[in-house]
């Protein structure tokens, strides 16, 4: 049976735009959209709103600002049905002022994503998104390095002084298990009475697929996914498998395996993501999988030198 309070986000555009840089083809993105908009899902998230000051708009494309003249080259002409079109910044590097009033934006839903560390500026983001008429998230970043008290005090600040509608756990790092999903769930619950709670894994361990639905089992009820798992390093949990195990009628997996065969599988010619060793190190060893990335991107004859990678990792805390 499906829960029809379940809320699922398709994040493809934002978070494989950390594969490429943002820089997708408005076709393959109008394409995104459309499927997402066909398959029934609740949300479609297009890329970020970050600030033109802190990011290149030479070195970085489109989705990486998601200006509205872009968002409605990307939307116009589609019937949306009953999906609403989101975007992310992030606390630490976008400004209040780069959102307009809802009434001027094709925009439904804004998502911050902070640290714990910066919980005053996510909280100073997500009023002012909710203040000028959007919905609103917040995504608790890097969650596995994440602790008390200063995580329980961020989540008591996010549901005393936001109206947004959910609160996110986020395995940055793919490092979680079950067990912690469990504790990360029942904590925020603890705290968080008048929101939803969200879940958002990689997929380091090939366990963003299982975790989602431990998540769900505990009582998150805003879900993420991306086509074919595409994401930065070992990429997400598959949209394709997620809509799969929820069972809601409304949803029409067709699209969604369509656009996977014209959009999403092509572009491995130009990036790589998914399982591979070096990113299932850094979820084992819950690091960030930047340097994994490097090695990865790099090529060359040490490429597959797993112990290479490993004894290196292992030997630097900063890797």
């Amino acid at each position: 049976m499906y829960r029809p309070e379940i809320k699922v986000v398709d994040c493809t555009i934002r978070d494989g735009g950390l594969t490429n840089n943002s820089h997708f083809e408005v076709e393959v993105v109008r394409d995104v959209y459309r499927a997402a908009c066909e398959a029934g899902v609740d949300y479609v998230e297009l890329g970020y709103r970050n600030s033109k000051k802190m990011f290149s708009v030479d070195e970085f494309g489109a989705w990486r600002f998601c200006d509205e003249d872009m968002l409605r080259r990307a939307t116009d002409g589609i019937d949306p049905r009953e999906t609403k079109l989101s975007i992310m910044q992030d606390a630490h590097k976008a400004e209040a002022d780069d959102i307009l009033p809802k009434e001027k934006s094709v925009v439904d839903m804004i998502r911050v994503a902070t640290y714990v560390r910066d919980v005053d500026k996510a909280i100073w983001l997500a009023n002012n998104a909710t203040d000028k008429g959007y919905e609103c998230t917040i995504n608790i970043m890097a969650i596995s390095h994440e602790g008390s008290p200063m995580l329980d005090e961020a989540l008591q600040q996010f549901e005393a002084e936001t109206k947004a509608k959910a609160v996110y756990v986020v395995d940055s790092f793919g490092a979680l298990y079950s067990e912690t999903v469990h504790y990360l769930v029942e904590k925020y619950q603890m705290y968080i009475k008048t929101k939803e709670i969200g879940v958002h894994f990689h997929n380091n361990q090939q366990l963003a697929f299982a975790n989602t639905i431990e998540g769900i089992i505990k009582g998150a009820n805003f879900v993420d996914g991306t086509l074919y798992g595409l994401g930065r390093a070992a990429g997400n949990c598959p949209l394709e498998l997620l809509l799969g195990f929820l069972k809601n009628p409304k949803f029409n997996l067709v699209p969604i395996l369509d656009v996977i065969g014209r959009r999403i599988i092509p572009l491995r010619n130009e990036i790589e993501w998914g399982y591979m060793v070096p990113f299932m190190l850094s979820g084992i060893l819950d690091r960030h999988p930047q340097t994994a990335m490097k090695w990865v991107e790099g090529g060359g004859p040490d490429k597959h030198d797993y112990v290479k990678f490993y004894e290196m990792i292992s030997e630097d805390p900063e890797q």
